[in-house]
């Protein structure tokens, strides 16, 4: 298959172009390759994926409508991932017009492309994000999902709804994909998990929010990624005349308190932390439970990494990154 990937530099993105393209897939990845963080983590990552002779990288921005209608009309995809998004819970209420840009510009941008090149699947980011206020635990795929409590979280819902809408005018196969708490080696230094690490070896005291009163279902990126490719290989399962959307939950089905997190990473690192105990932040939920029963039942969705095994992975890997001083200018 050809396969577009968008976000191909970042955390996900990085990983599913890794396995997609080891299993044979043709894939052309995009980014914009922003500076939201560390952009020399991006390029690392970039340097990886581009050895792979049947992957190639196209620096394009996803709110850059001539360029993406452009890229849609000279290449013709069988599959569309996109993972391209501005990312980041608390950035939503600093610099909010980029959630609209590139979250929901960028998505319209990868729906017109699909409608009109003929795209036979969009498979999409969401978030566990837009549970937002939800108290019932787990958080189903059958339960209402409005009141978000962020920006980021309501441009999620809302990308949703469009890919309803096309799937409903189009007939486009959509999956969206709310994703919980994903961590793992070549993660996102704006994540708890690694602004920990590094605070931890740097000596410097880590921010616990709301006292560490808090958990989040911890998703280990190499199951999320065993999903995406499940679902590249999937057959569309909707009835006759039925709106082939469908959304899903993808997370480790096993809530983990903050406190367990601070002690692995403590644990690995060999280090213990000093921590700075805050109150809650806006646009933050104190827990994420995902209930993954309808994931198991389509795909055979089965998370295997404990956050133990996942922690003592993604610690191994950032002493290496350190170490070899992949931070370097690329």
């Amino acid at each position: 298959m050809k396969i577009l990937v968008t976000g191909a530099a970042g955390f996900i993105g990085f990983h599913s172009v890794q396995r997609l393209a080891a299993s044979g897939h043709e894939i052309i990845g995009i980014d914009n390759l922003n500076d939201y963080y560390d952009v020399r983590l991006k390029y690392a990552r970039l340097a990886l994926i581009e050895r792979h002779s049947n992957f190639r990288f196209i620096k394009l921005n996803l709110a850059d409508r001539e360029g993406m209608a452009k890229l849609f009309r000279e290449e013709p995809f069988d599959v569309v991932l996109h993972l391209g998004a501005q990312a980041g819970v608390r950035y939503s209420i600093e610099n909010p017009f980029a959630y609209i840009d590139s979250n929901i510009t960028g998505t319209l941008t990868v729906l017109e492309g699909c409608r009109k090149s003929g795209v036979k699947h969009l498979i999409y980011a969401s978030s566990s994000s837009v549970y937002g206020a939800n108290t019932k635990q787990p958080f189903s795929v059958e339960d209402r999902v409005d009141l978000p409590v962020s920006l980021y979280a309501a441009t999620k819902k809302s990308n949703e709804l469009m890919c309803q809408t096309y799937a409903h005018l189009y007939q486009l196969r959509c999956t969206g994909l709310r994703f919980f708490t994903v961590y793992g080696p070549w993660g996102r230094p704006d994540m708890a998990y690694f602004k920990f690490a590094e605070a931890i070896l740097e000596g410097r005291p880590i921010d616990i929010y709301n006292s560490g009163e808090m958990s989040r279902d911890f998703t280990y990126v190499d199951d999320v990624v065993n999903a995406i490719e499940s679902i590249v290989r999937s057959e569309p399962t909707n009835p006759e005349g039925s709106v082939p959307h469908r959304v899903y939950n993808l997370g480790n089905n096993k809530p983990e308190g903050l406190s367990r997190l601070v002690d692995l990473l403590e644990l690995r690192l060999g280090i213990q932390a000093k921590k700075n105990l805050l109150p809650m932040q806006p646009g933050d939920v104190r827990s994420t439970f995902a209930d993954i029963s309808a994931a198991q039942r389509d795909f055979g969705y089965r998370p295997r990494t404990s956050l133990e095994e996942g922690i003592y992975r993604f610690g191994s890997w950032y002493l290496k990154y350190r170490q070899d001083g992949a931070k370097k200018e690329p």
